[in-house]
């Protein structure tokens, strides 16, 4: 059979339609549905709470329809019954049929070296006594166990208590699951067996199976992708999906391309849509499916990023808390921001333009965006800082729109 070929266009068309980002946002006020639609879209948001300007899951749902109330997001998640959270790409929120198909991973979850239940041994009586009293009590924190005998920790040495790493490894074995966020983000645990519906905890998938299915989640997630990015989608060795994935192929769920540029094999998703053009605007999370598997970001839009929160200040070329800003097809630019909520300002502390986009027509649509995030964020003013090729054009375009004129 003559593979299908695709431009680099095509491609990145097909990838930004797939992720729900070229839609108009909802006309009225966003309500469950529409947050509903875009998790089920994307299979899972990866959790990640740094919070310099908003936890990255809230980010995602924002790039996708605008201003929302979290609240109603939080009571979707955590109280309708109809999501969970779990080890998937990492520790994220997924559909609640997610769960039987991540029983393969559970079964064989083991402590990471570093945990304090490897390091410090702690014993299987410990253990089975915080199930216990999750049992007992019904939801609790790490706060409502009891203490463990561990060693001082060294001047500036932070790390999880023993209590927490019990449940967090309670967690990642499915024996405890996730029953609610607090405020401060703790995580609040219960059995699963109060939390999760029966027709979900008693599901059988053979290991196969659940990988099976869960790259075909990744391939309607992805639009179009290469067997790496799949893989990486639900963290899965390649070794794993590849077998998987010529099934998928010889099923029809997903069809052999070749892209443009690329030097592996496409896989696209059957019903996947090749729009003619797309009319995205979107500030993205660092940890946004369309841009977390950093190779894929690289083959889809020439845009090399790395996250620079863990590099020295003087090391960082970008930023601190850096967001590629999509428009179109493209990612013409990246801006560090943080919002200073003591100031109730958004800070735009850098802001740069990629090579060949149009300075003017960027900082135009990038000062929206920026107005929007920091209206919804409840921040009260934009600064825009002086660092990076966008800086000045970004500055003269945010203070436009604040008079209400144009550039």
């Amino acid at each position: 059979m003559v593979r299908k070929q695709l431009s680099k266009g095509e491609a990145r068309r097909i990838a930004i339609a797939a992720q729900a980002l070229h839609k108009a946002r909802p006309a009225g006020e966003v309500d469950q549905r529409h947050i509903r639609r875009v998790v089920q879209t994307l299979g899972l948001l990866q959790l990640d709470f740094v919070n310099v300007l908003i936890p990255a899951h809230y980010l995602v749902v924002f790039s996708r329809l605008g201003p929302y109330q979290r609240e109603r997001f939080n009571q979707l998640i955590y109280r309708s019954r109809e999501f969970t959270e779990q080890w998937a790409h990492e520790a994220s929120i997924v559909p609640m049929d997610t769960w039987p198909l991540l029983e393969y991973r559970r079964k064989t979850f083991k402590p990471w070296s570093s945990s304090p239940i490897t390091k410090l041994g702690v014993d299987a009586g410990y253990l089975d006594r915080v199930i216990e009293i999750v049992r007992q009590q019904g939801p609790i924190t790490s706060r409502d166990l009891p203490p463990f005998n561990e060693p001082k920790r060294k001047p500036g040495e932070w790390h999880r208590s023993v209590p927490r790493w019990s449940l967090e490894f309670h967690f990642g074995a499915g024996r405890v699951a996730v029953a609610d966020r607090l405020p401060n983000f703790q995580r609040v645990y219960d059995l699963p067996e109060r939390l999760i519906d029966e027709e979900y905890r008693t599901q059988c998938w053979s290991d196969d199976d659940a990988r099976r299915e869960l790259l075909r989640r990744a391939a309607t997630a992805c639009g179009i992708a290469t067997a790496r990015d799949l893989a990486d989608y639900y963290r899965m060795p390649p070794r794993d999906a590849e077998p998987r994935l010529s099934e998928l192929v010889e099923e029809g769920v997903i069809a052999e391309v070749s892209v443009e540029g690329w030097a592996e094999t496409g896989y696209l998703a059957a019903g996947a849509s090749i729009p003619r053009r797309v009319a995205a605007a979107a500030l993205l999370s660092p940890f946004d499916p369309l841009i977390w598997f950093r190779p894929r970001t690289e083959r889809l839009f020439g845009f090399h990023y790395r996250i620079e929160i863990y590099l020295p200040a003087h090391k960082r070329k970008w930023g601190y808390y850096v967001l590629p800003f999509l428009l179109g097809e493209q990612i013409v630019a990246r801006v560090d921001l943080k919002a200073d909520r003591r100031s109730a300002t958004l800070l735009v502390q850098a802001a740069h333009l990629e090579e060949g986009a149009d300075a003017l027509n960027v900082a135009r649509a990038l000062s929206r965006e920026l107005r929007e995030l920091s209206s919804w964020l409840g921040l009260m003013a934009i600064k825009v800082g002086r660092r990076g090729s966008l800086a000045r054009t970004l500055r003269q375009a945010v203070a436009a729109g604040a008079h209400g004129h144009a550039v």
